[in-house]
């Protein structure tokens, strides 16, 4: 194995130098990323994330409850106790088969956690905390004890300090250009005009791929039809969050993760009481750029900024959801806008790039908003890309170049996009 320069220091490319160091511990192993560990701002680093196996697609149920697994057993996660198993609680729409779809997976393959629940059983346990949530678009309702979440910037953190410990060069840089050379890509060129080589070259650049790739593709006249951005693009989503007091960490610290339909989810509480909001209703952020080609990517500024019809969009989800924390003209303590890269079918890319001009360039992007939870796990499949081995033939399908638009149903179908940053 040659020298590997990884771009991106989020789940993906932290996870591949661990597995990458773990195979190989005398391979030249340099990751570079804009802010030094955890990656700020990205997907990777928000408070809590969620981690679960409850997928319409037996793929990621499998893969879920190897993360699981992982999140576990895995000294420096279970010193740190970042993984909490608290179970989820899924909202079934009436107009959506989704639910049913992650039970006939569960039975299938002999798995158990899940238990159907009446409305009332919702409303009256966990200390009634969901008492007065609106239930009038819901048919049906389970709680699924295997699920959970985790500490996510902790959890990052501490893998990229794993990796620091076992050799790996991590280097604070802002990667802007993607260079080639005679056999192919050679290394990227940062925002400083250093240049970093290596034999092979990884992007796990997440929603800043499009900008990243937009010149090399220029210069090489890749096709409209092969660029990055047909093959994932930067979607955001809003998030709202509550300091809770000691005694109102107390009480909605007895909920489970709560799945309010496709609508987003709520997260038990952080240890420092942070109150976490979600929505599923995600926007693109499309620019041309000086050749003339759309793409999407996340907006300049602090991702603390957050428009007043977005932060009034995420109210009324709270007022729906956990009405009671509105109570007495309580208001939301700090809204964020969280990006990630998304694929039409919310499945990751993680392949070698198909032009030959671009030989050694590797990705490893597509988070779609659910892939965080296999930070523990997901380095060894891409490890096996780079090595040219096979994950199996259903991974190396579902996580391909693809060629043609297939019609097929998605991962995570509620979060794609269909609005615009500047309509929000």
């Amino acid at each position: 194995m040659g020298s590997t320069l990884i771009v991106g220091a989020g789940i993906f490319g932290i996870s591949t130098a661990y597995r990458l160091a773990l195979k190989h511990p005398n391979t030249k192993i340099t990751i570079l990323d804009r802010c030094p560990a955890p990656s700020t701002p990205a997907a990777s680093t928000d408070l809590n994330k969620i981690v679960r196996a409850d997928y319409s697609n037996p793929l990621y149920v499998d893969l879920g409850f190897e993360a699981i697994s992982a999140w576990k057993n895995l000294p420096f996660f279970r010193n740190a106790n970042v993984y909490h198993q608290t179970g989820w609680i899924m909202m079934d729409e009436k107009d959506s088969d989704l639910a049913e779809r992650i039970r006939k997976n569960f039975q299938s393959s002999g798995r158990e956690g899940i238990v159907d629940l009446t409305e009332q059983e919702v409303r009256s346990r966990w200390g009634g905390v969901l008492k007065d949530t609106n239930c009038d678009e819901f048919g049906r309702y389970y709680f699924n004890a295997t699920a959970g979440w985790a500490d996510a910037g902790t959890a990052l953190r501490i893998m990229a300090e794993e990796v620091v410990k076992m050799g790996v060069e991590y280097k604070v840089c802002d990667a802007t250009r993607v260079l080639t050379g005679e056999n192919g890509v050679r290394g990227v060129e940062t925002a400083s005009g250093e240049v970093y080589t290596a034999d092979k070259v990884l992007l796990c650049t997440g929603a800043w791929t499009s900008s990243l790739m937009s010149s090399v593709e220029d210069e090489l006249g890749i096709p409209d039809s092969e660029r990055i951005e047909n093959q994932i693009t930067a979607a955001g989503v809003g998030v709202a969050h509550f300091q809770l007091t000691e005694e109102e960490k107390e009480v909605y610290g007895q909920l489970p993760v709560f799945v309010y339909g496709g609508h987003g989810e709520v997260i038990p509480p952080t240890a420092s009481g942070i109150f976490k909001f979600t929505n599923a209703t995600s926007f693109k952020n499309t620019i041309v750029t000086r050749s003339g080609h759309s793409i999407s990517v996340p907006p300049e500024g602090s991702q603390l900024s957050v428009p007043q019809s977005l932060q009034d969009e995420l109210i009324d989800q709270v007022r729906a959801r956990i009405p009671q924390v509105l109570d007495n003209g309580r208001q939301v303590d700090y809204f964020r806008l969280c990006w990630d890269s998304i694929s039409p079918n919310q499945q990751p890319l993680i392949t070698r790039h198909p032009d030959g001009r671009l030989g050694n360039l590797y990705f490893a992007v597509g988070g779609s908003f659910h892939c965080w939870k296999f930070l523990p796990i997901i380095g060894a499949y891409v490890v096996n890309v780079l090595e040219g081995m096979s994950n199996g033939v259903e991974k190396d399908q579902a996580w391909s170049w693809k060629r043609e638009n297939r019609e097929e149903r998605g991962v995570h179908e509620k979060v794609m996009p269909h609005r615009e940053w500047r309509d929000c």
